[in-house]
């Protein structure tokens, strides 16, 4: 089987368990649902906005009560912030943190490079001038919201001990925007991640979570957890991960849908790994609401739960069990058919992953009705699902017995996986043209083969087979023509002709006492 035989870059994503390649887990190859910094960034900006300007006439003392508001230039600002002056320090901090919070082209350069970032971090650790803090904490994390360069510039001004103090500060406010801060910097990637790890932040964030935290303030804790718990090379520290699972499988139980989104995607980053990382997970018992979860009308729930599960479900057999146990099955049908191809096509990857197990989990596959949804999407699905559902087919005739290979195909599963082979994608042609080397397998251990021959043939496999001995791709070419000498090349036999049930669908007979699995 060409498939199973050449290296390539999907090949080496597949975890061994000493089976066939075909049959092997998949880790993620890429991740293109992931919430990236920028646009996650964008979420807390809009919530910031709003809570803000209800902050701004609250809180701000400096704007008296006709809301007048000082207008600087950077120079005045500048001269301002390094001065002693606290009224001015506060009129400039503010009007930087004005100027930072523009909606289009906030001047974020033009800020670091008046120099006054160490400054602003000075200003976070005055707990005689909690306005000063506020509108301090608040310029400096919307400096840390942008790029790279921009978060850097923060941390190198020594924001980081400094905002993890604020964490306890009495002010509310406060402590919220810091929270944000805290998240900004964590987003920005694993180094930024492990330095608030490393300087204590997770034990006074995980404090700041109780039943009478509002919601809002809720929503940005668990914001930045989800920013602590992500990223890979390297893996945050397990002690790290330990002490925040506990409070994460709380927040997934919390009513408001924004909670319970990021504390999924908190979860997903976790499993996101290795079976030892996985196994963590597993052992809180979160399972079950997981799959609970997958099954909201909500697509922002939806998702990582989904994508969490789907992680679970590339580790040990065992913790596949685990997600089938807490009812992943009866879940996957709807998603297998959802409206969103992404849906579609997260959901026939974790079926693929749970079809690289061992028969008695395909069994279950089988009697929870996966495969009409399965064969749907194969069928009509967008491209990229469909190339999921290939390798979930595949990993079924690679692990599955005779008897579970003849129910796949009484399923209807062989017309749609021979139009695909019309696809354009060189990988997805090898894996189905491995796939039907795989039946051809089954079709010979029950003495059927020409049966299958010519079923194929009725499907215009055969002829779609031929044309790929002239793909440019070779392995291709060397693949289709393997199966065309092996199985095509014979004296046809006019008499023969395929058993037929309903729709025109092959009906293997199968005699069970003739299988030695």
């Amino acid at each position: 089987m060409p498939v199973a035989n050449e290296p390539s870059e999907r090949m080496r994503k597949f975890k061994n368990k000493g089976k066939d390649a075909a049959a092997l887990r998949r880790q993620r190859v890429e991740v293109n649902i992931e919430l990236r910094k920028a646009k996650k960034d964008e979420q807390i900006l809009k919530r910031r906005s709003i809570s803000f300007s209800l902050m701004d006439e609250s809180i701000s003392p400096v704007e008296d009560k006709k809301n007048e508001i000082i207008q600087l230039s950077l120079e005045e600002i500048a001269e301002a912030v390094n001065g002693s002056n606290t009224e001015l320090q506060l009129q400039a901090t503010q009007a930087t943190r004005r100027m930072l919070s523009r909606q289009k082209d906030p001047p974020i350069n033009q800020i670091i490079e008046l120099g006054i970032i160490p400054r602003l971090v000075e200003f976070l650790t005055h707990a005689d001038n909690a306005p000063l803090q506020f509108e301090a904490a608040w310029a400096l994390t919307n400096i840390a919201s942008g790029t790279s360069d921009h978060t850097r510039a923060v941390v190198e001004g020594g924001a980081i001990p400094a905002f993890i103090s604020l964490l306890s500060s009495p002010h509310m406010h406060i402590s919220e925007q810091a929270v944000w801060a805290l998240g900004n910097i964590a987003g920005d990637g694993p180094l930024y991640r492990d330095a608030l790890i490393n300087c204590n932040a997770i034990p006074p964030l995980l404090a700041l979570v109780s039943p009478v935290t509002p919601v809002g303030f809720l929503r940005n804790i668990t914001w930045t957890l989800s920013n602590l718990c992500r990223n890979k090379n390297p893996y945050p520290h397990l002690d790290a991960v330990k002490k925040m699972l506990p409070v994460l499988t709380c927040l997934m139980e919390h009513e408001d849908k924004e909670i319970i989104s990021d504390s999924c995607w908190a979860v997903s980053y976790l499993t996101d790994g290795s079976n030892d990382r996985i196994q963590i997970v597993v052992d809180t018992g979160i399972l079950p609401r997981l799959v609970e979860l997958m099954a909201s009308p909500e697509l922002i729930i939806m998702t990582p739960a989904l994508r969490a599960i789907g992680n679970v479900v590339t580790g040990t057999d065992e913790q596949t069990q685990a997600a089938i146990d807490a009812g992943v099955l009866a879940v996957l049908p709807s998603l297998l058919r959802h409206a969103k191809p992404t849906i579609q096509k997260e959901a026939a990857w974790t079926l693929s992953n749970i079809a690289a197990g061992p028969c008695r989990q395909i069994q279950q596959l089988i009697t929870c009705g996966l495969l009409p949804p399965l064969v749907e999407l194969l069928d009509k699905g967008d491209f990229k699902a469909q190339k999921e559902a290939v390798w979930a087919v595949a990993n079924f005739t690679t692990g599955g017995t005779v008897e579970q290979v003849v129910e796949l195909v009484q399923s209807g599963v062989l017309k749609p996986l021979l139009n695909l082979l019309l696809a354009k994608d060189s990988k997805t042609i090898l894996v189905i043209l491995d796939t039907i080397s795989n039946l051809f397998l089954a079709a010979e251990k029950l003495g059927e083969t020409e049966k299958l021959c010519l079923l194929v043939e009725e499907f215009d496999g055969l002829e779609k087979i031929e044309a790929l001995q002239t793909h440019e791709n070779n392995m291709v070419y060397q693949a289709a023509l393997n199966i065309i000498e092996k199985y095509f090349s014979g004296e046809e036999n006019p008499d023969l002709q395929p058993g037929t049930g309903q729709d025109g669908l092959y009906d293997f007979s199968v005699e069970k006492q003739d299988f030695n699995f």
